[in-house]
């Protein structure tokens, strides 16, 4: 029994709930990684170019962020735990259709689905948390719990992956959904609450082709840049991009019921974390994209091998999520989140110092760093979101939330995969006399070098994959200096703007 006013308690069946909202959101994290492991094996079957892999990576990403403030807004008319089963049955879909992928553009467009039916997941998950768990205390803990979640499918992620493709084809990491969605199907209906909003906005349309059509065109320039250089088709993309980007803004703030909701971004706290989510999904995506490719074409470990090292720093990431939010009790969360930001950059510079020839374990020690103290920031952002933010809102802003999170992980693939790809094409040193065929091949990235040298003569093979692994390095390198940065940028940003929200522990007696 409560007291008067005193906010409902969960019991059972929302903790049950809880348990089984985390599922879904387990996958998605699971997807993108176990994908960037497979690179490799996809590439050499369907003869996947390095421009088309980045696209094959983080076109599901793309869609993601395109989609999830449609999705948001569904949920709030229709309801977001049906928008959450629906979701789910277009996973299956999906993911059958990726897995069984005969060609690269079939997959390309699998996973554009798959990134469609996962735009449901974030908003409706949130939102239904948000309905679920009433009490601060509750709310806090039940953030928590589903932070944990996330953490868990980037630590497993590999792991399972690499087990999958040491005994199966590549198309089996796309399987791993199907038994997932299918228990959200068997048992969210009995468990999960129906959310929705009595006025919500009405899906405007034009404004959801708008979202798409801004993002893509500069993705495509930017990734046209890296491949190719400056010309006037990428500058003419990212100006289309910039220009309708330009437009829906503009739309939103002329609409009376728009899909992006402007006036949450007058919240600092809200604007602070959308725009901390979405720098750190680029540096956390792109790194563990150039990471992977490293271990497994420099270093040479399988993808078995790959997933079983980085459980290291999964598990220090699992650690990190937990005991951050217990230290955020009794010190502002601002101040947590920008110490651990610290802590990442510092491990950030370390793996700018990794040396192919030696052991693994600086790259291990930078990443343990790197995740531990990014492991904060996502379950305190979205605590700190979620109760700025009133109840009637959850839905839109769990999707903008979540939006900028997905087009960060999309675009530090693509972006950072970009740079890795530049600089690699940039110092490949390749040797003289090398056959046109395998020159280019080896030229284009290190997938390429590696497939290039199985035909070549014994020490000339030698020669290209010196250089190339040397090149890639170098990669790895600048791209973690990048995000050294980066982390810094998003440290500073929290400590200034993020400073006054007080301890969990404080919050709403």
């Amino acid at each position: 029994m409560t007291s008067l006013g005193a906010p409902a308690r969960a019991g059972r069946r929302e903790w049950t709930g809880l348990a089984v909202l985390c599922l879904p959101t387990m996958l998605s994290q699971v997807d993108i990684n176990v994908l960037i492991l497979a690179l490799p094996q996809l590439a050499a079957d369907l003869g996947t170019s390095a421009t088309q892999q980045l696209w094959v990576t983080d076109i599901y990403g793309f869609m993601i962020a395109g989609f999830l403030l449609t999705m948001g807004t569904l949920g709030d008319r229709v309801g977001h735990r049906r928008v959450l089963m629906a979701g789910a049955v277009g996973f299956i879909a999906a993911s059958l259709l990726a897995a069984y992928s005969s060609s690269t553009e079939m997959l390309l467009v699998a996973r554009a689905l798959l990134g469609i039916a996962a735009a449901t997941v974030m908003p409706s998950v949130l939102a239904l948390i948000r309905r679920m768990f009433q009490d601060p205390k509750q709310l806090g803990a039940a953030f928590g719990i589903w932070g944990s979640s996330i953490m868990l499918g980037v630590m497993f992620g590999p792991a399972i992956g690499g087990l999958l493709l040491n005994s199966f084809w590549w198309g089996s990491v796309f399987l791993l959904g199907v038994p997932v969605m299918l228990l959200l199907l068997a048992v969210g209906p009995a468990l999960l609450p129906e959310s929705r909003t009595a006025h919500a906005s009405r899906l405007d349309l034009v404004s959801v082709l708008l979202s798409l059509a801004a993002v893509l065109p500069v993705v495509w320039g930017l990734k046209e840049f890296a491949r190719a250089g400056w010309g006037p088709e990428p500058v003419l993309a990212v100006i289309v991009g910039v220009t309708l980007a330009a437009l829906f803004v503009t739309r939103q703030r002329r609409l009376t019921e728009p899909l992006l909701d402007l006036e949450l971004f007058r919240n600092k706290v809200f604007t602070t974390v959308v725009v901390t989510g979405l720098a750190i999904g680029a540096v956390m995506a792109g790194t563990g994209l150039v990471v992977t490719l490293y271990l497994q074409l420099v270093v040479g470990l399988s993808p078995l091998e790959v997933g079983l090292w980085l459980l290291v720093p999964s598990f220090a990431m699992i650690v990190g999520s937990n005991v951050g939010p217990a230290v955020a009790r009794a010190v502002r969360p601002a101040y947590v989140i920008g110490t651990g930001l610290f802590v990442a950059a510092a491990g950030m510079l370390l793996l700018s110092q990794v040396d192919p020839g030696a052991t693994l374990t600086l790259l291990i020690v930078g990443l343990v760093l790197v995740f531990t103290g990014n492991s904060p920031t996502g379950t305190l952002g979205s605590f700190l979101l979620m109760s700025s933010t009133p109840p009637h809102r959850a839905g839109v802003a769990g999707s903008i939330s979540s939006a900028g999170g997905e087009l960060g992980i999309a675009l530090g693939i693509a972006l950072m995969g970009s740079v890795a790809t530049a600089n690699y094409r940039n110092d490949v040193a390749l040797p003289a006399g090398l056959p046109g065929e395998a020159a280019d091949q080896a030229r284009e990235s290190i997938a390429g070098a590696a497939s290039a040298a199985n035909g070549l003569p014994t020490p000339v093979a030698t020669e290209v994959l010196n250089a190339a692994r040397a090149a890639f390095t170098d990669s790895l390198h600048t791209v973690s200096l990048v995000n050294a940065v980066l982390f810094l940028a998003v440290a500073t940003l929290v400590l200034v703007t993020l400073r006054h929200a007080p301890a969990m522990g404080a919050a709403k007696r």
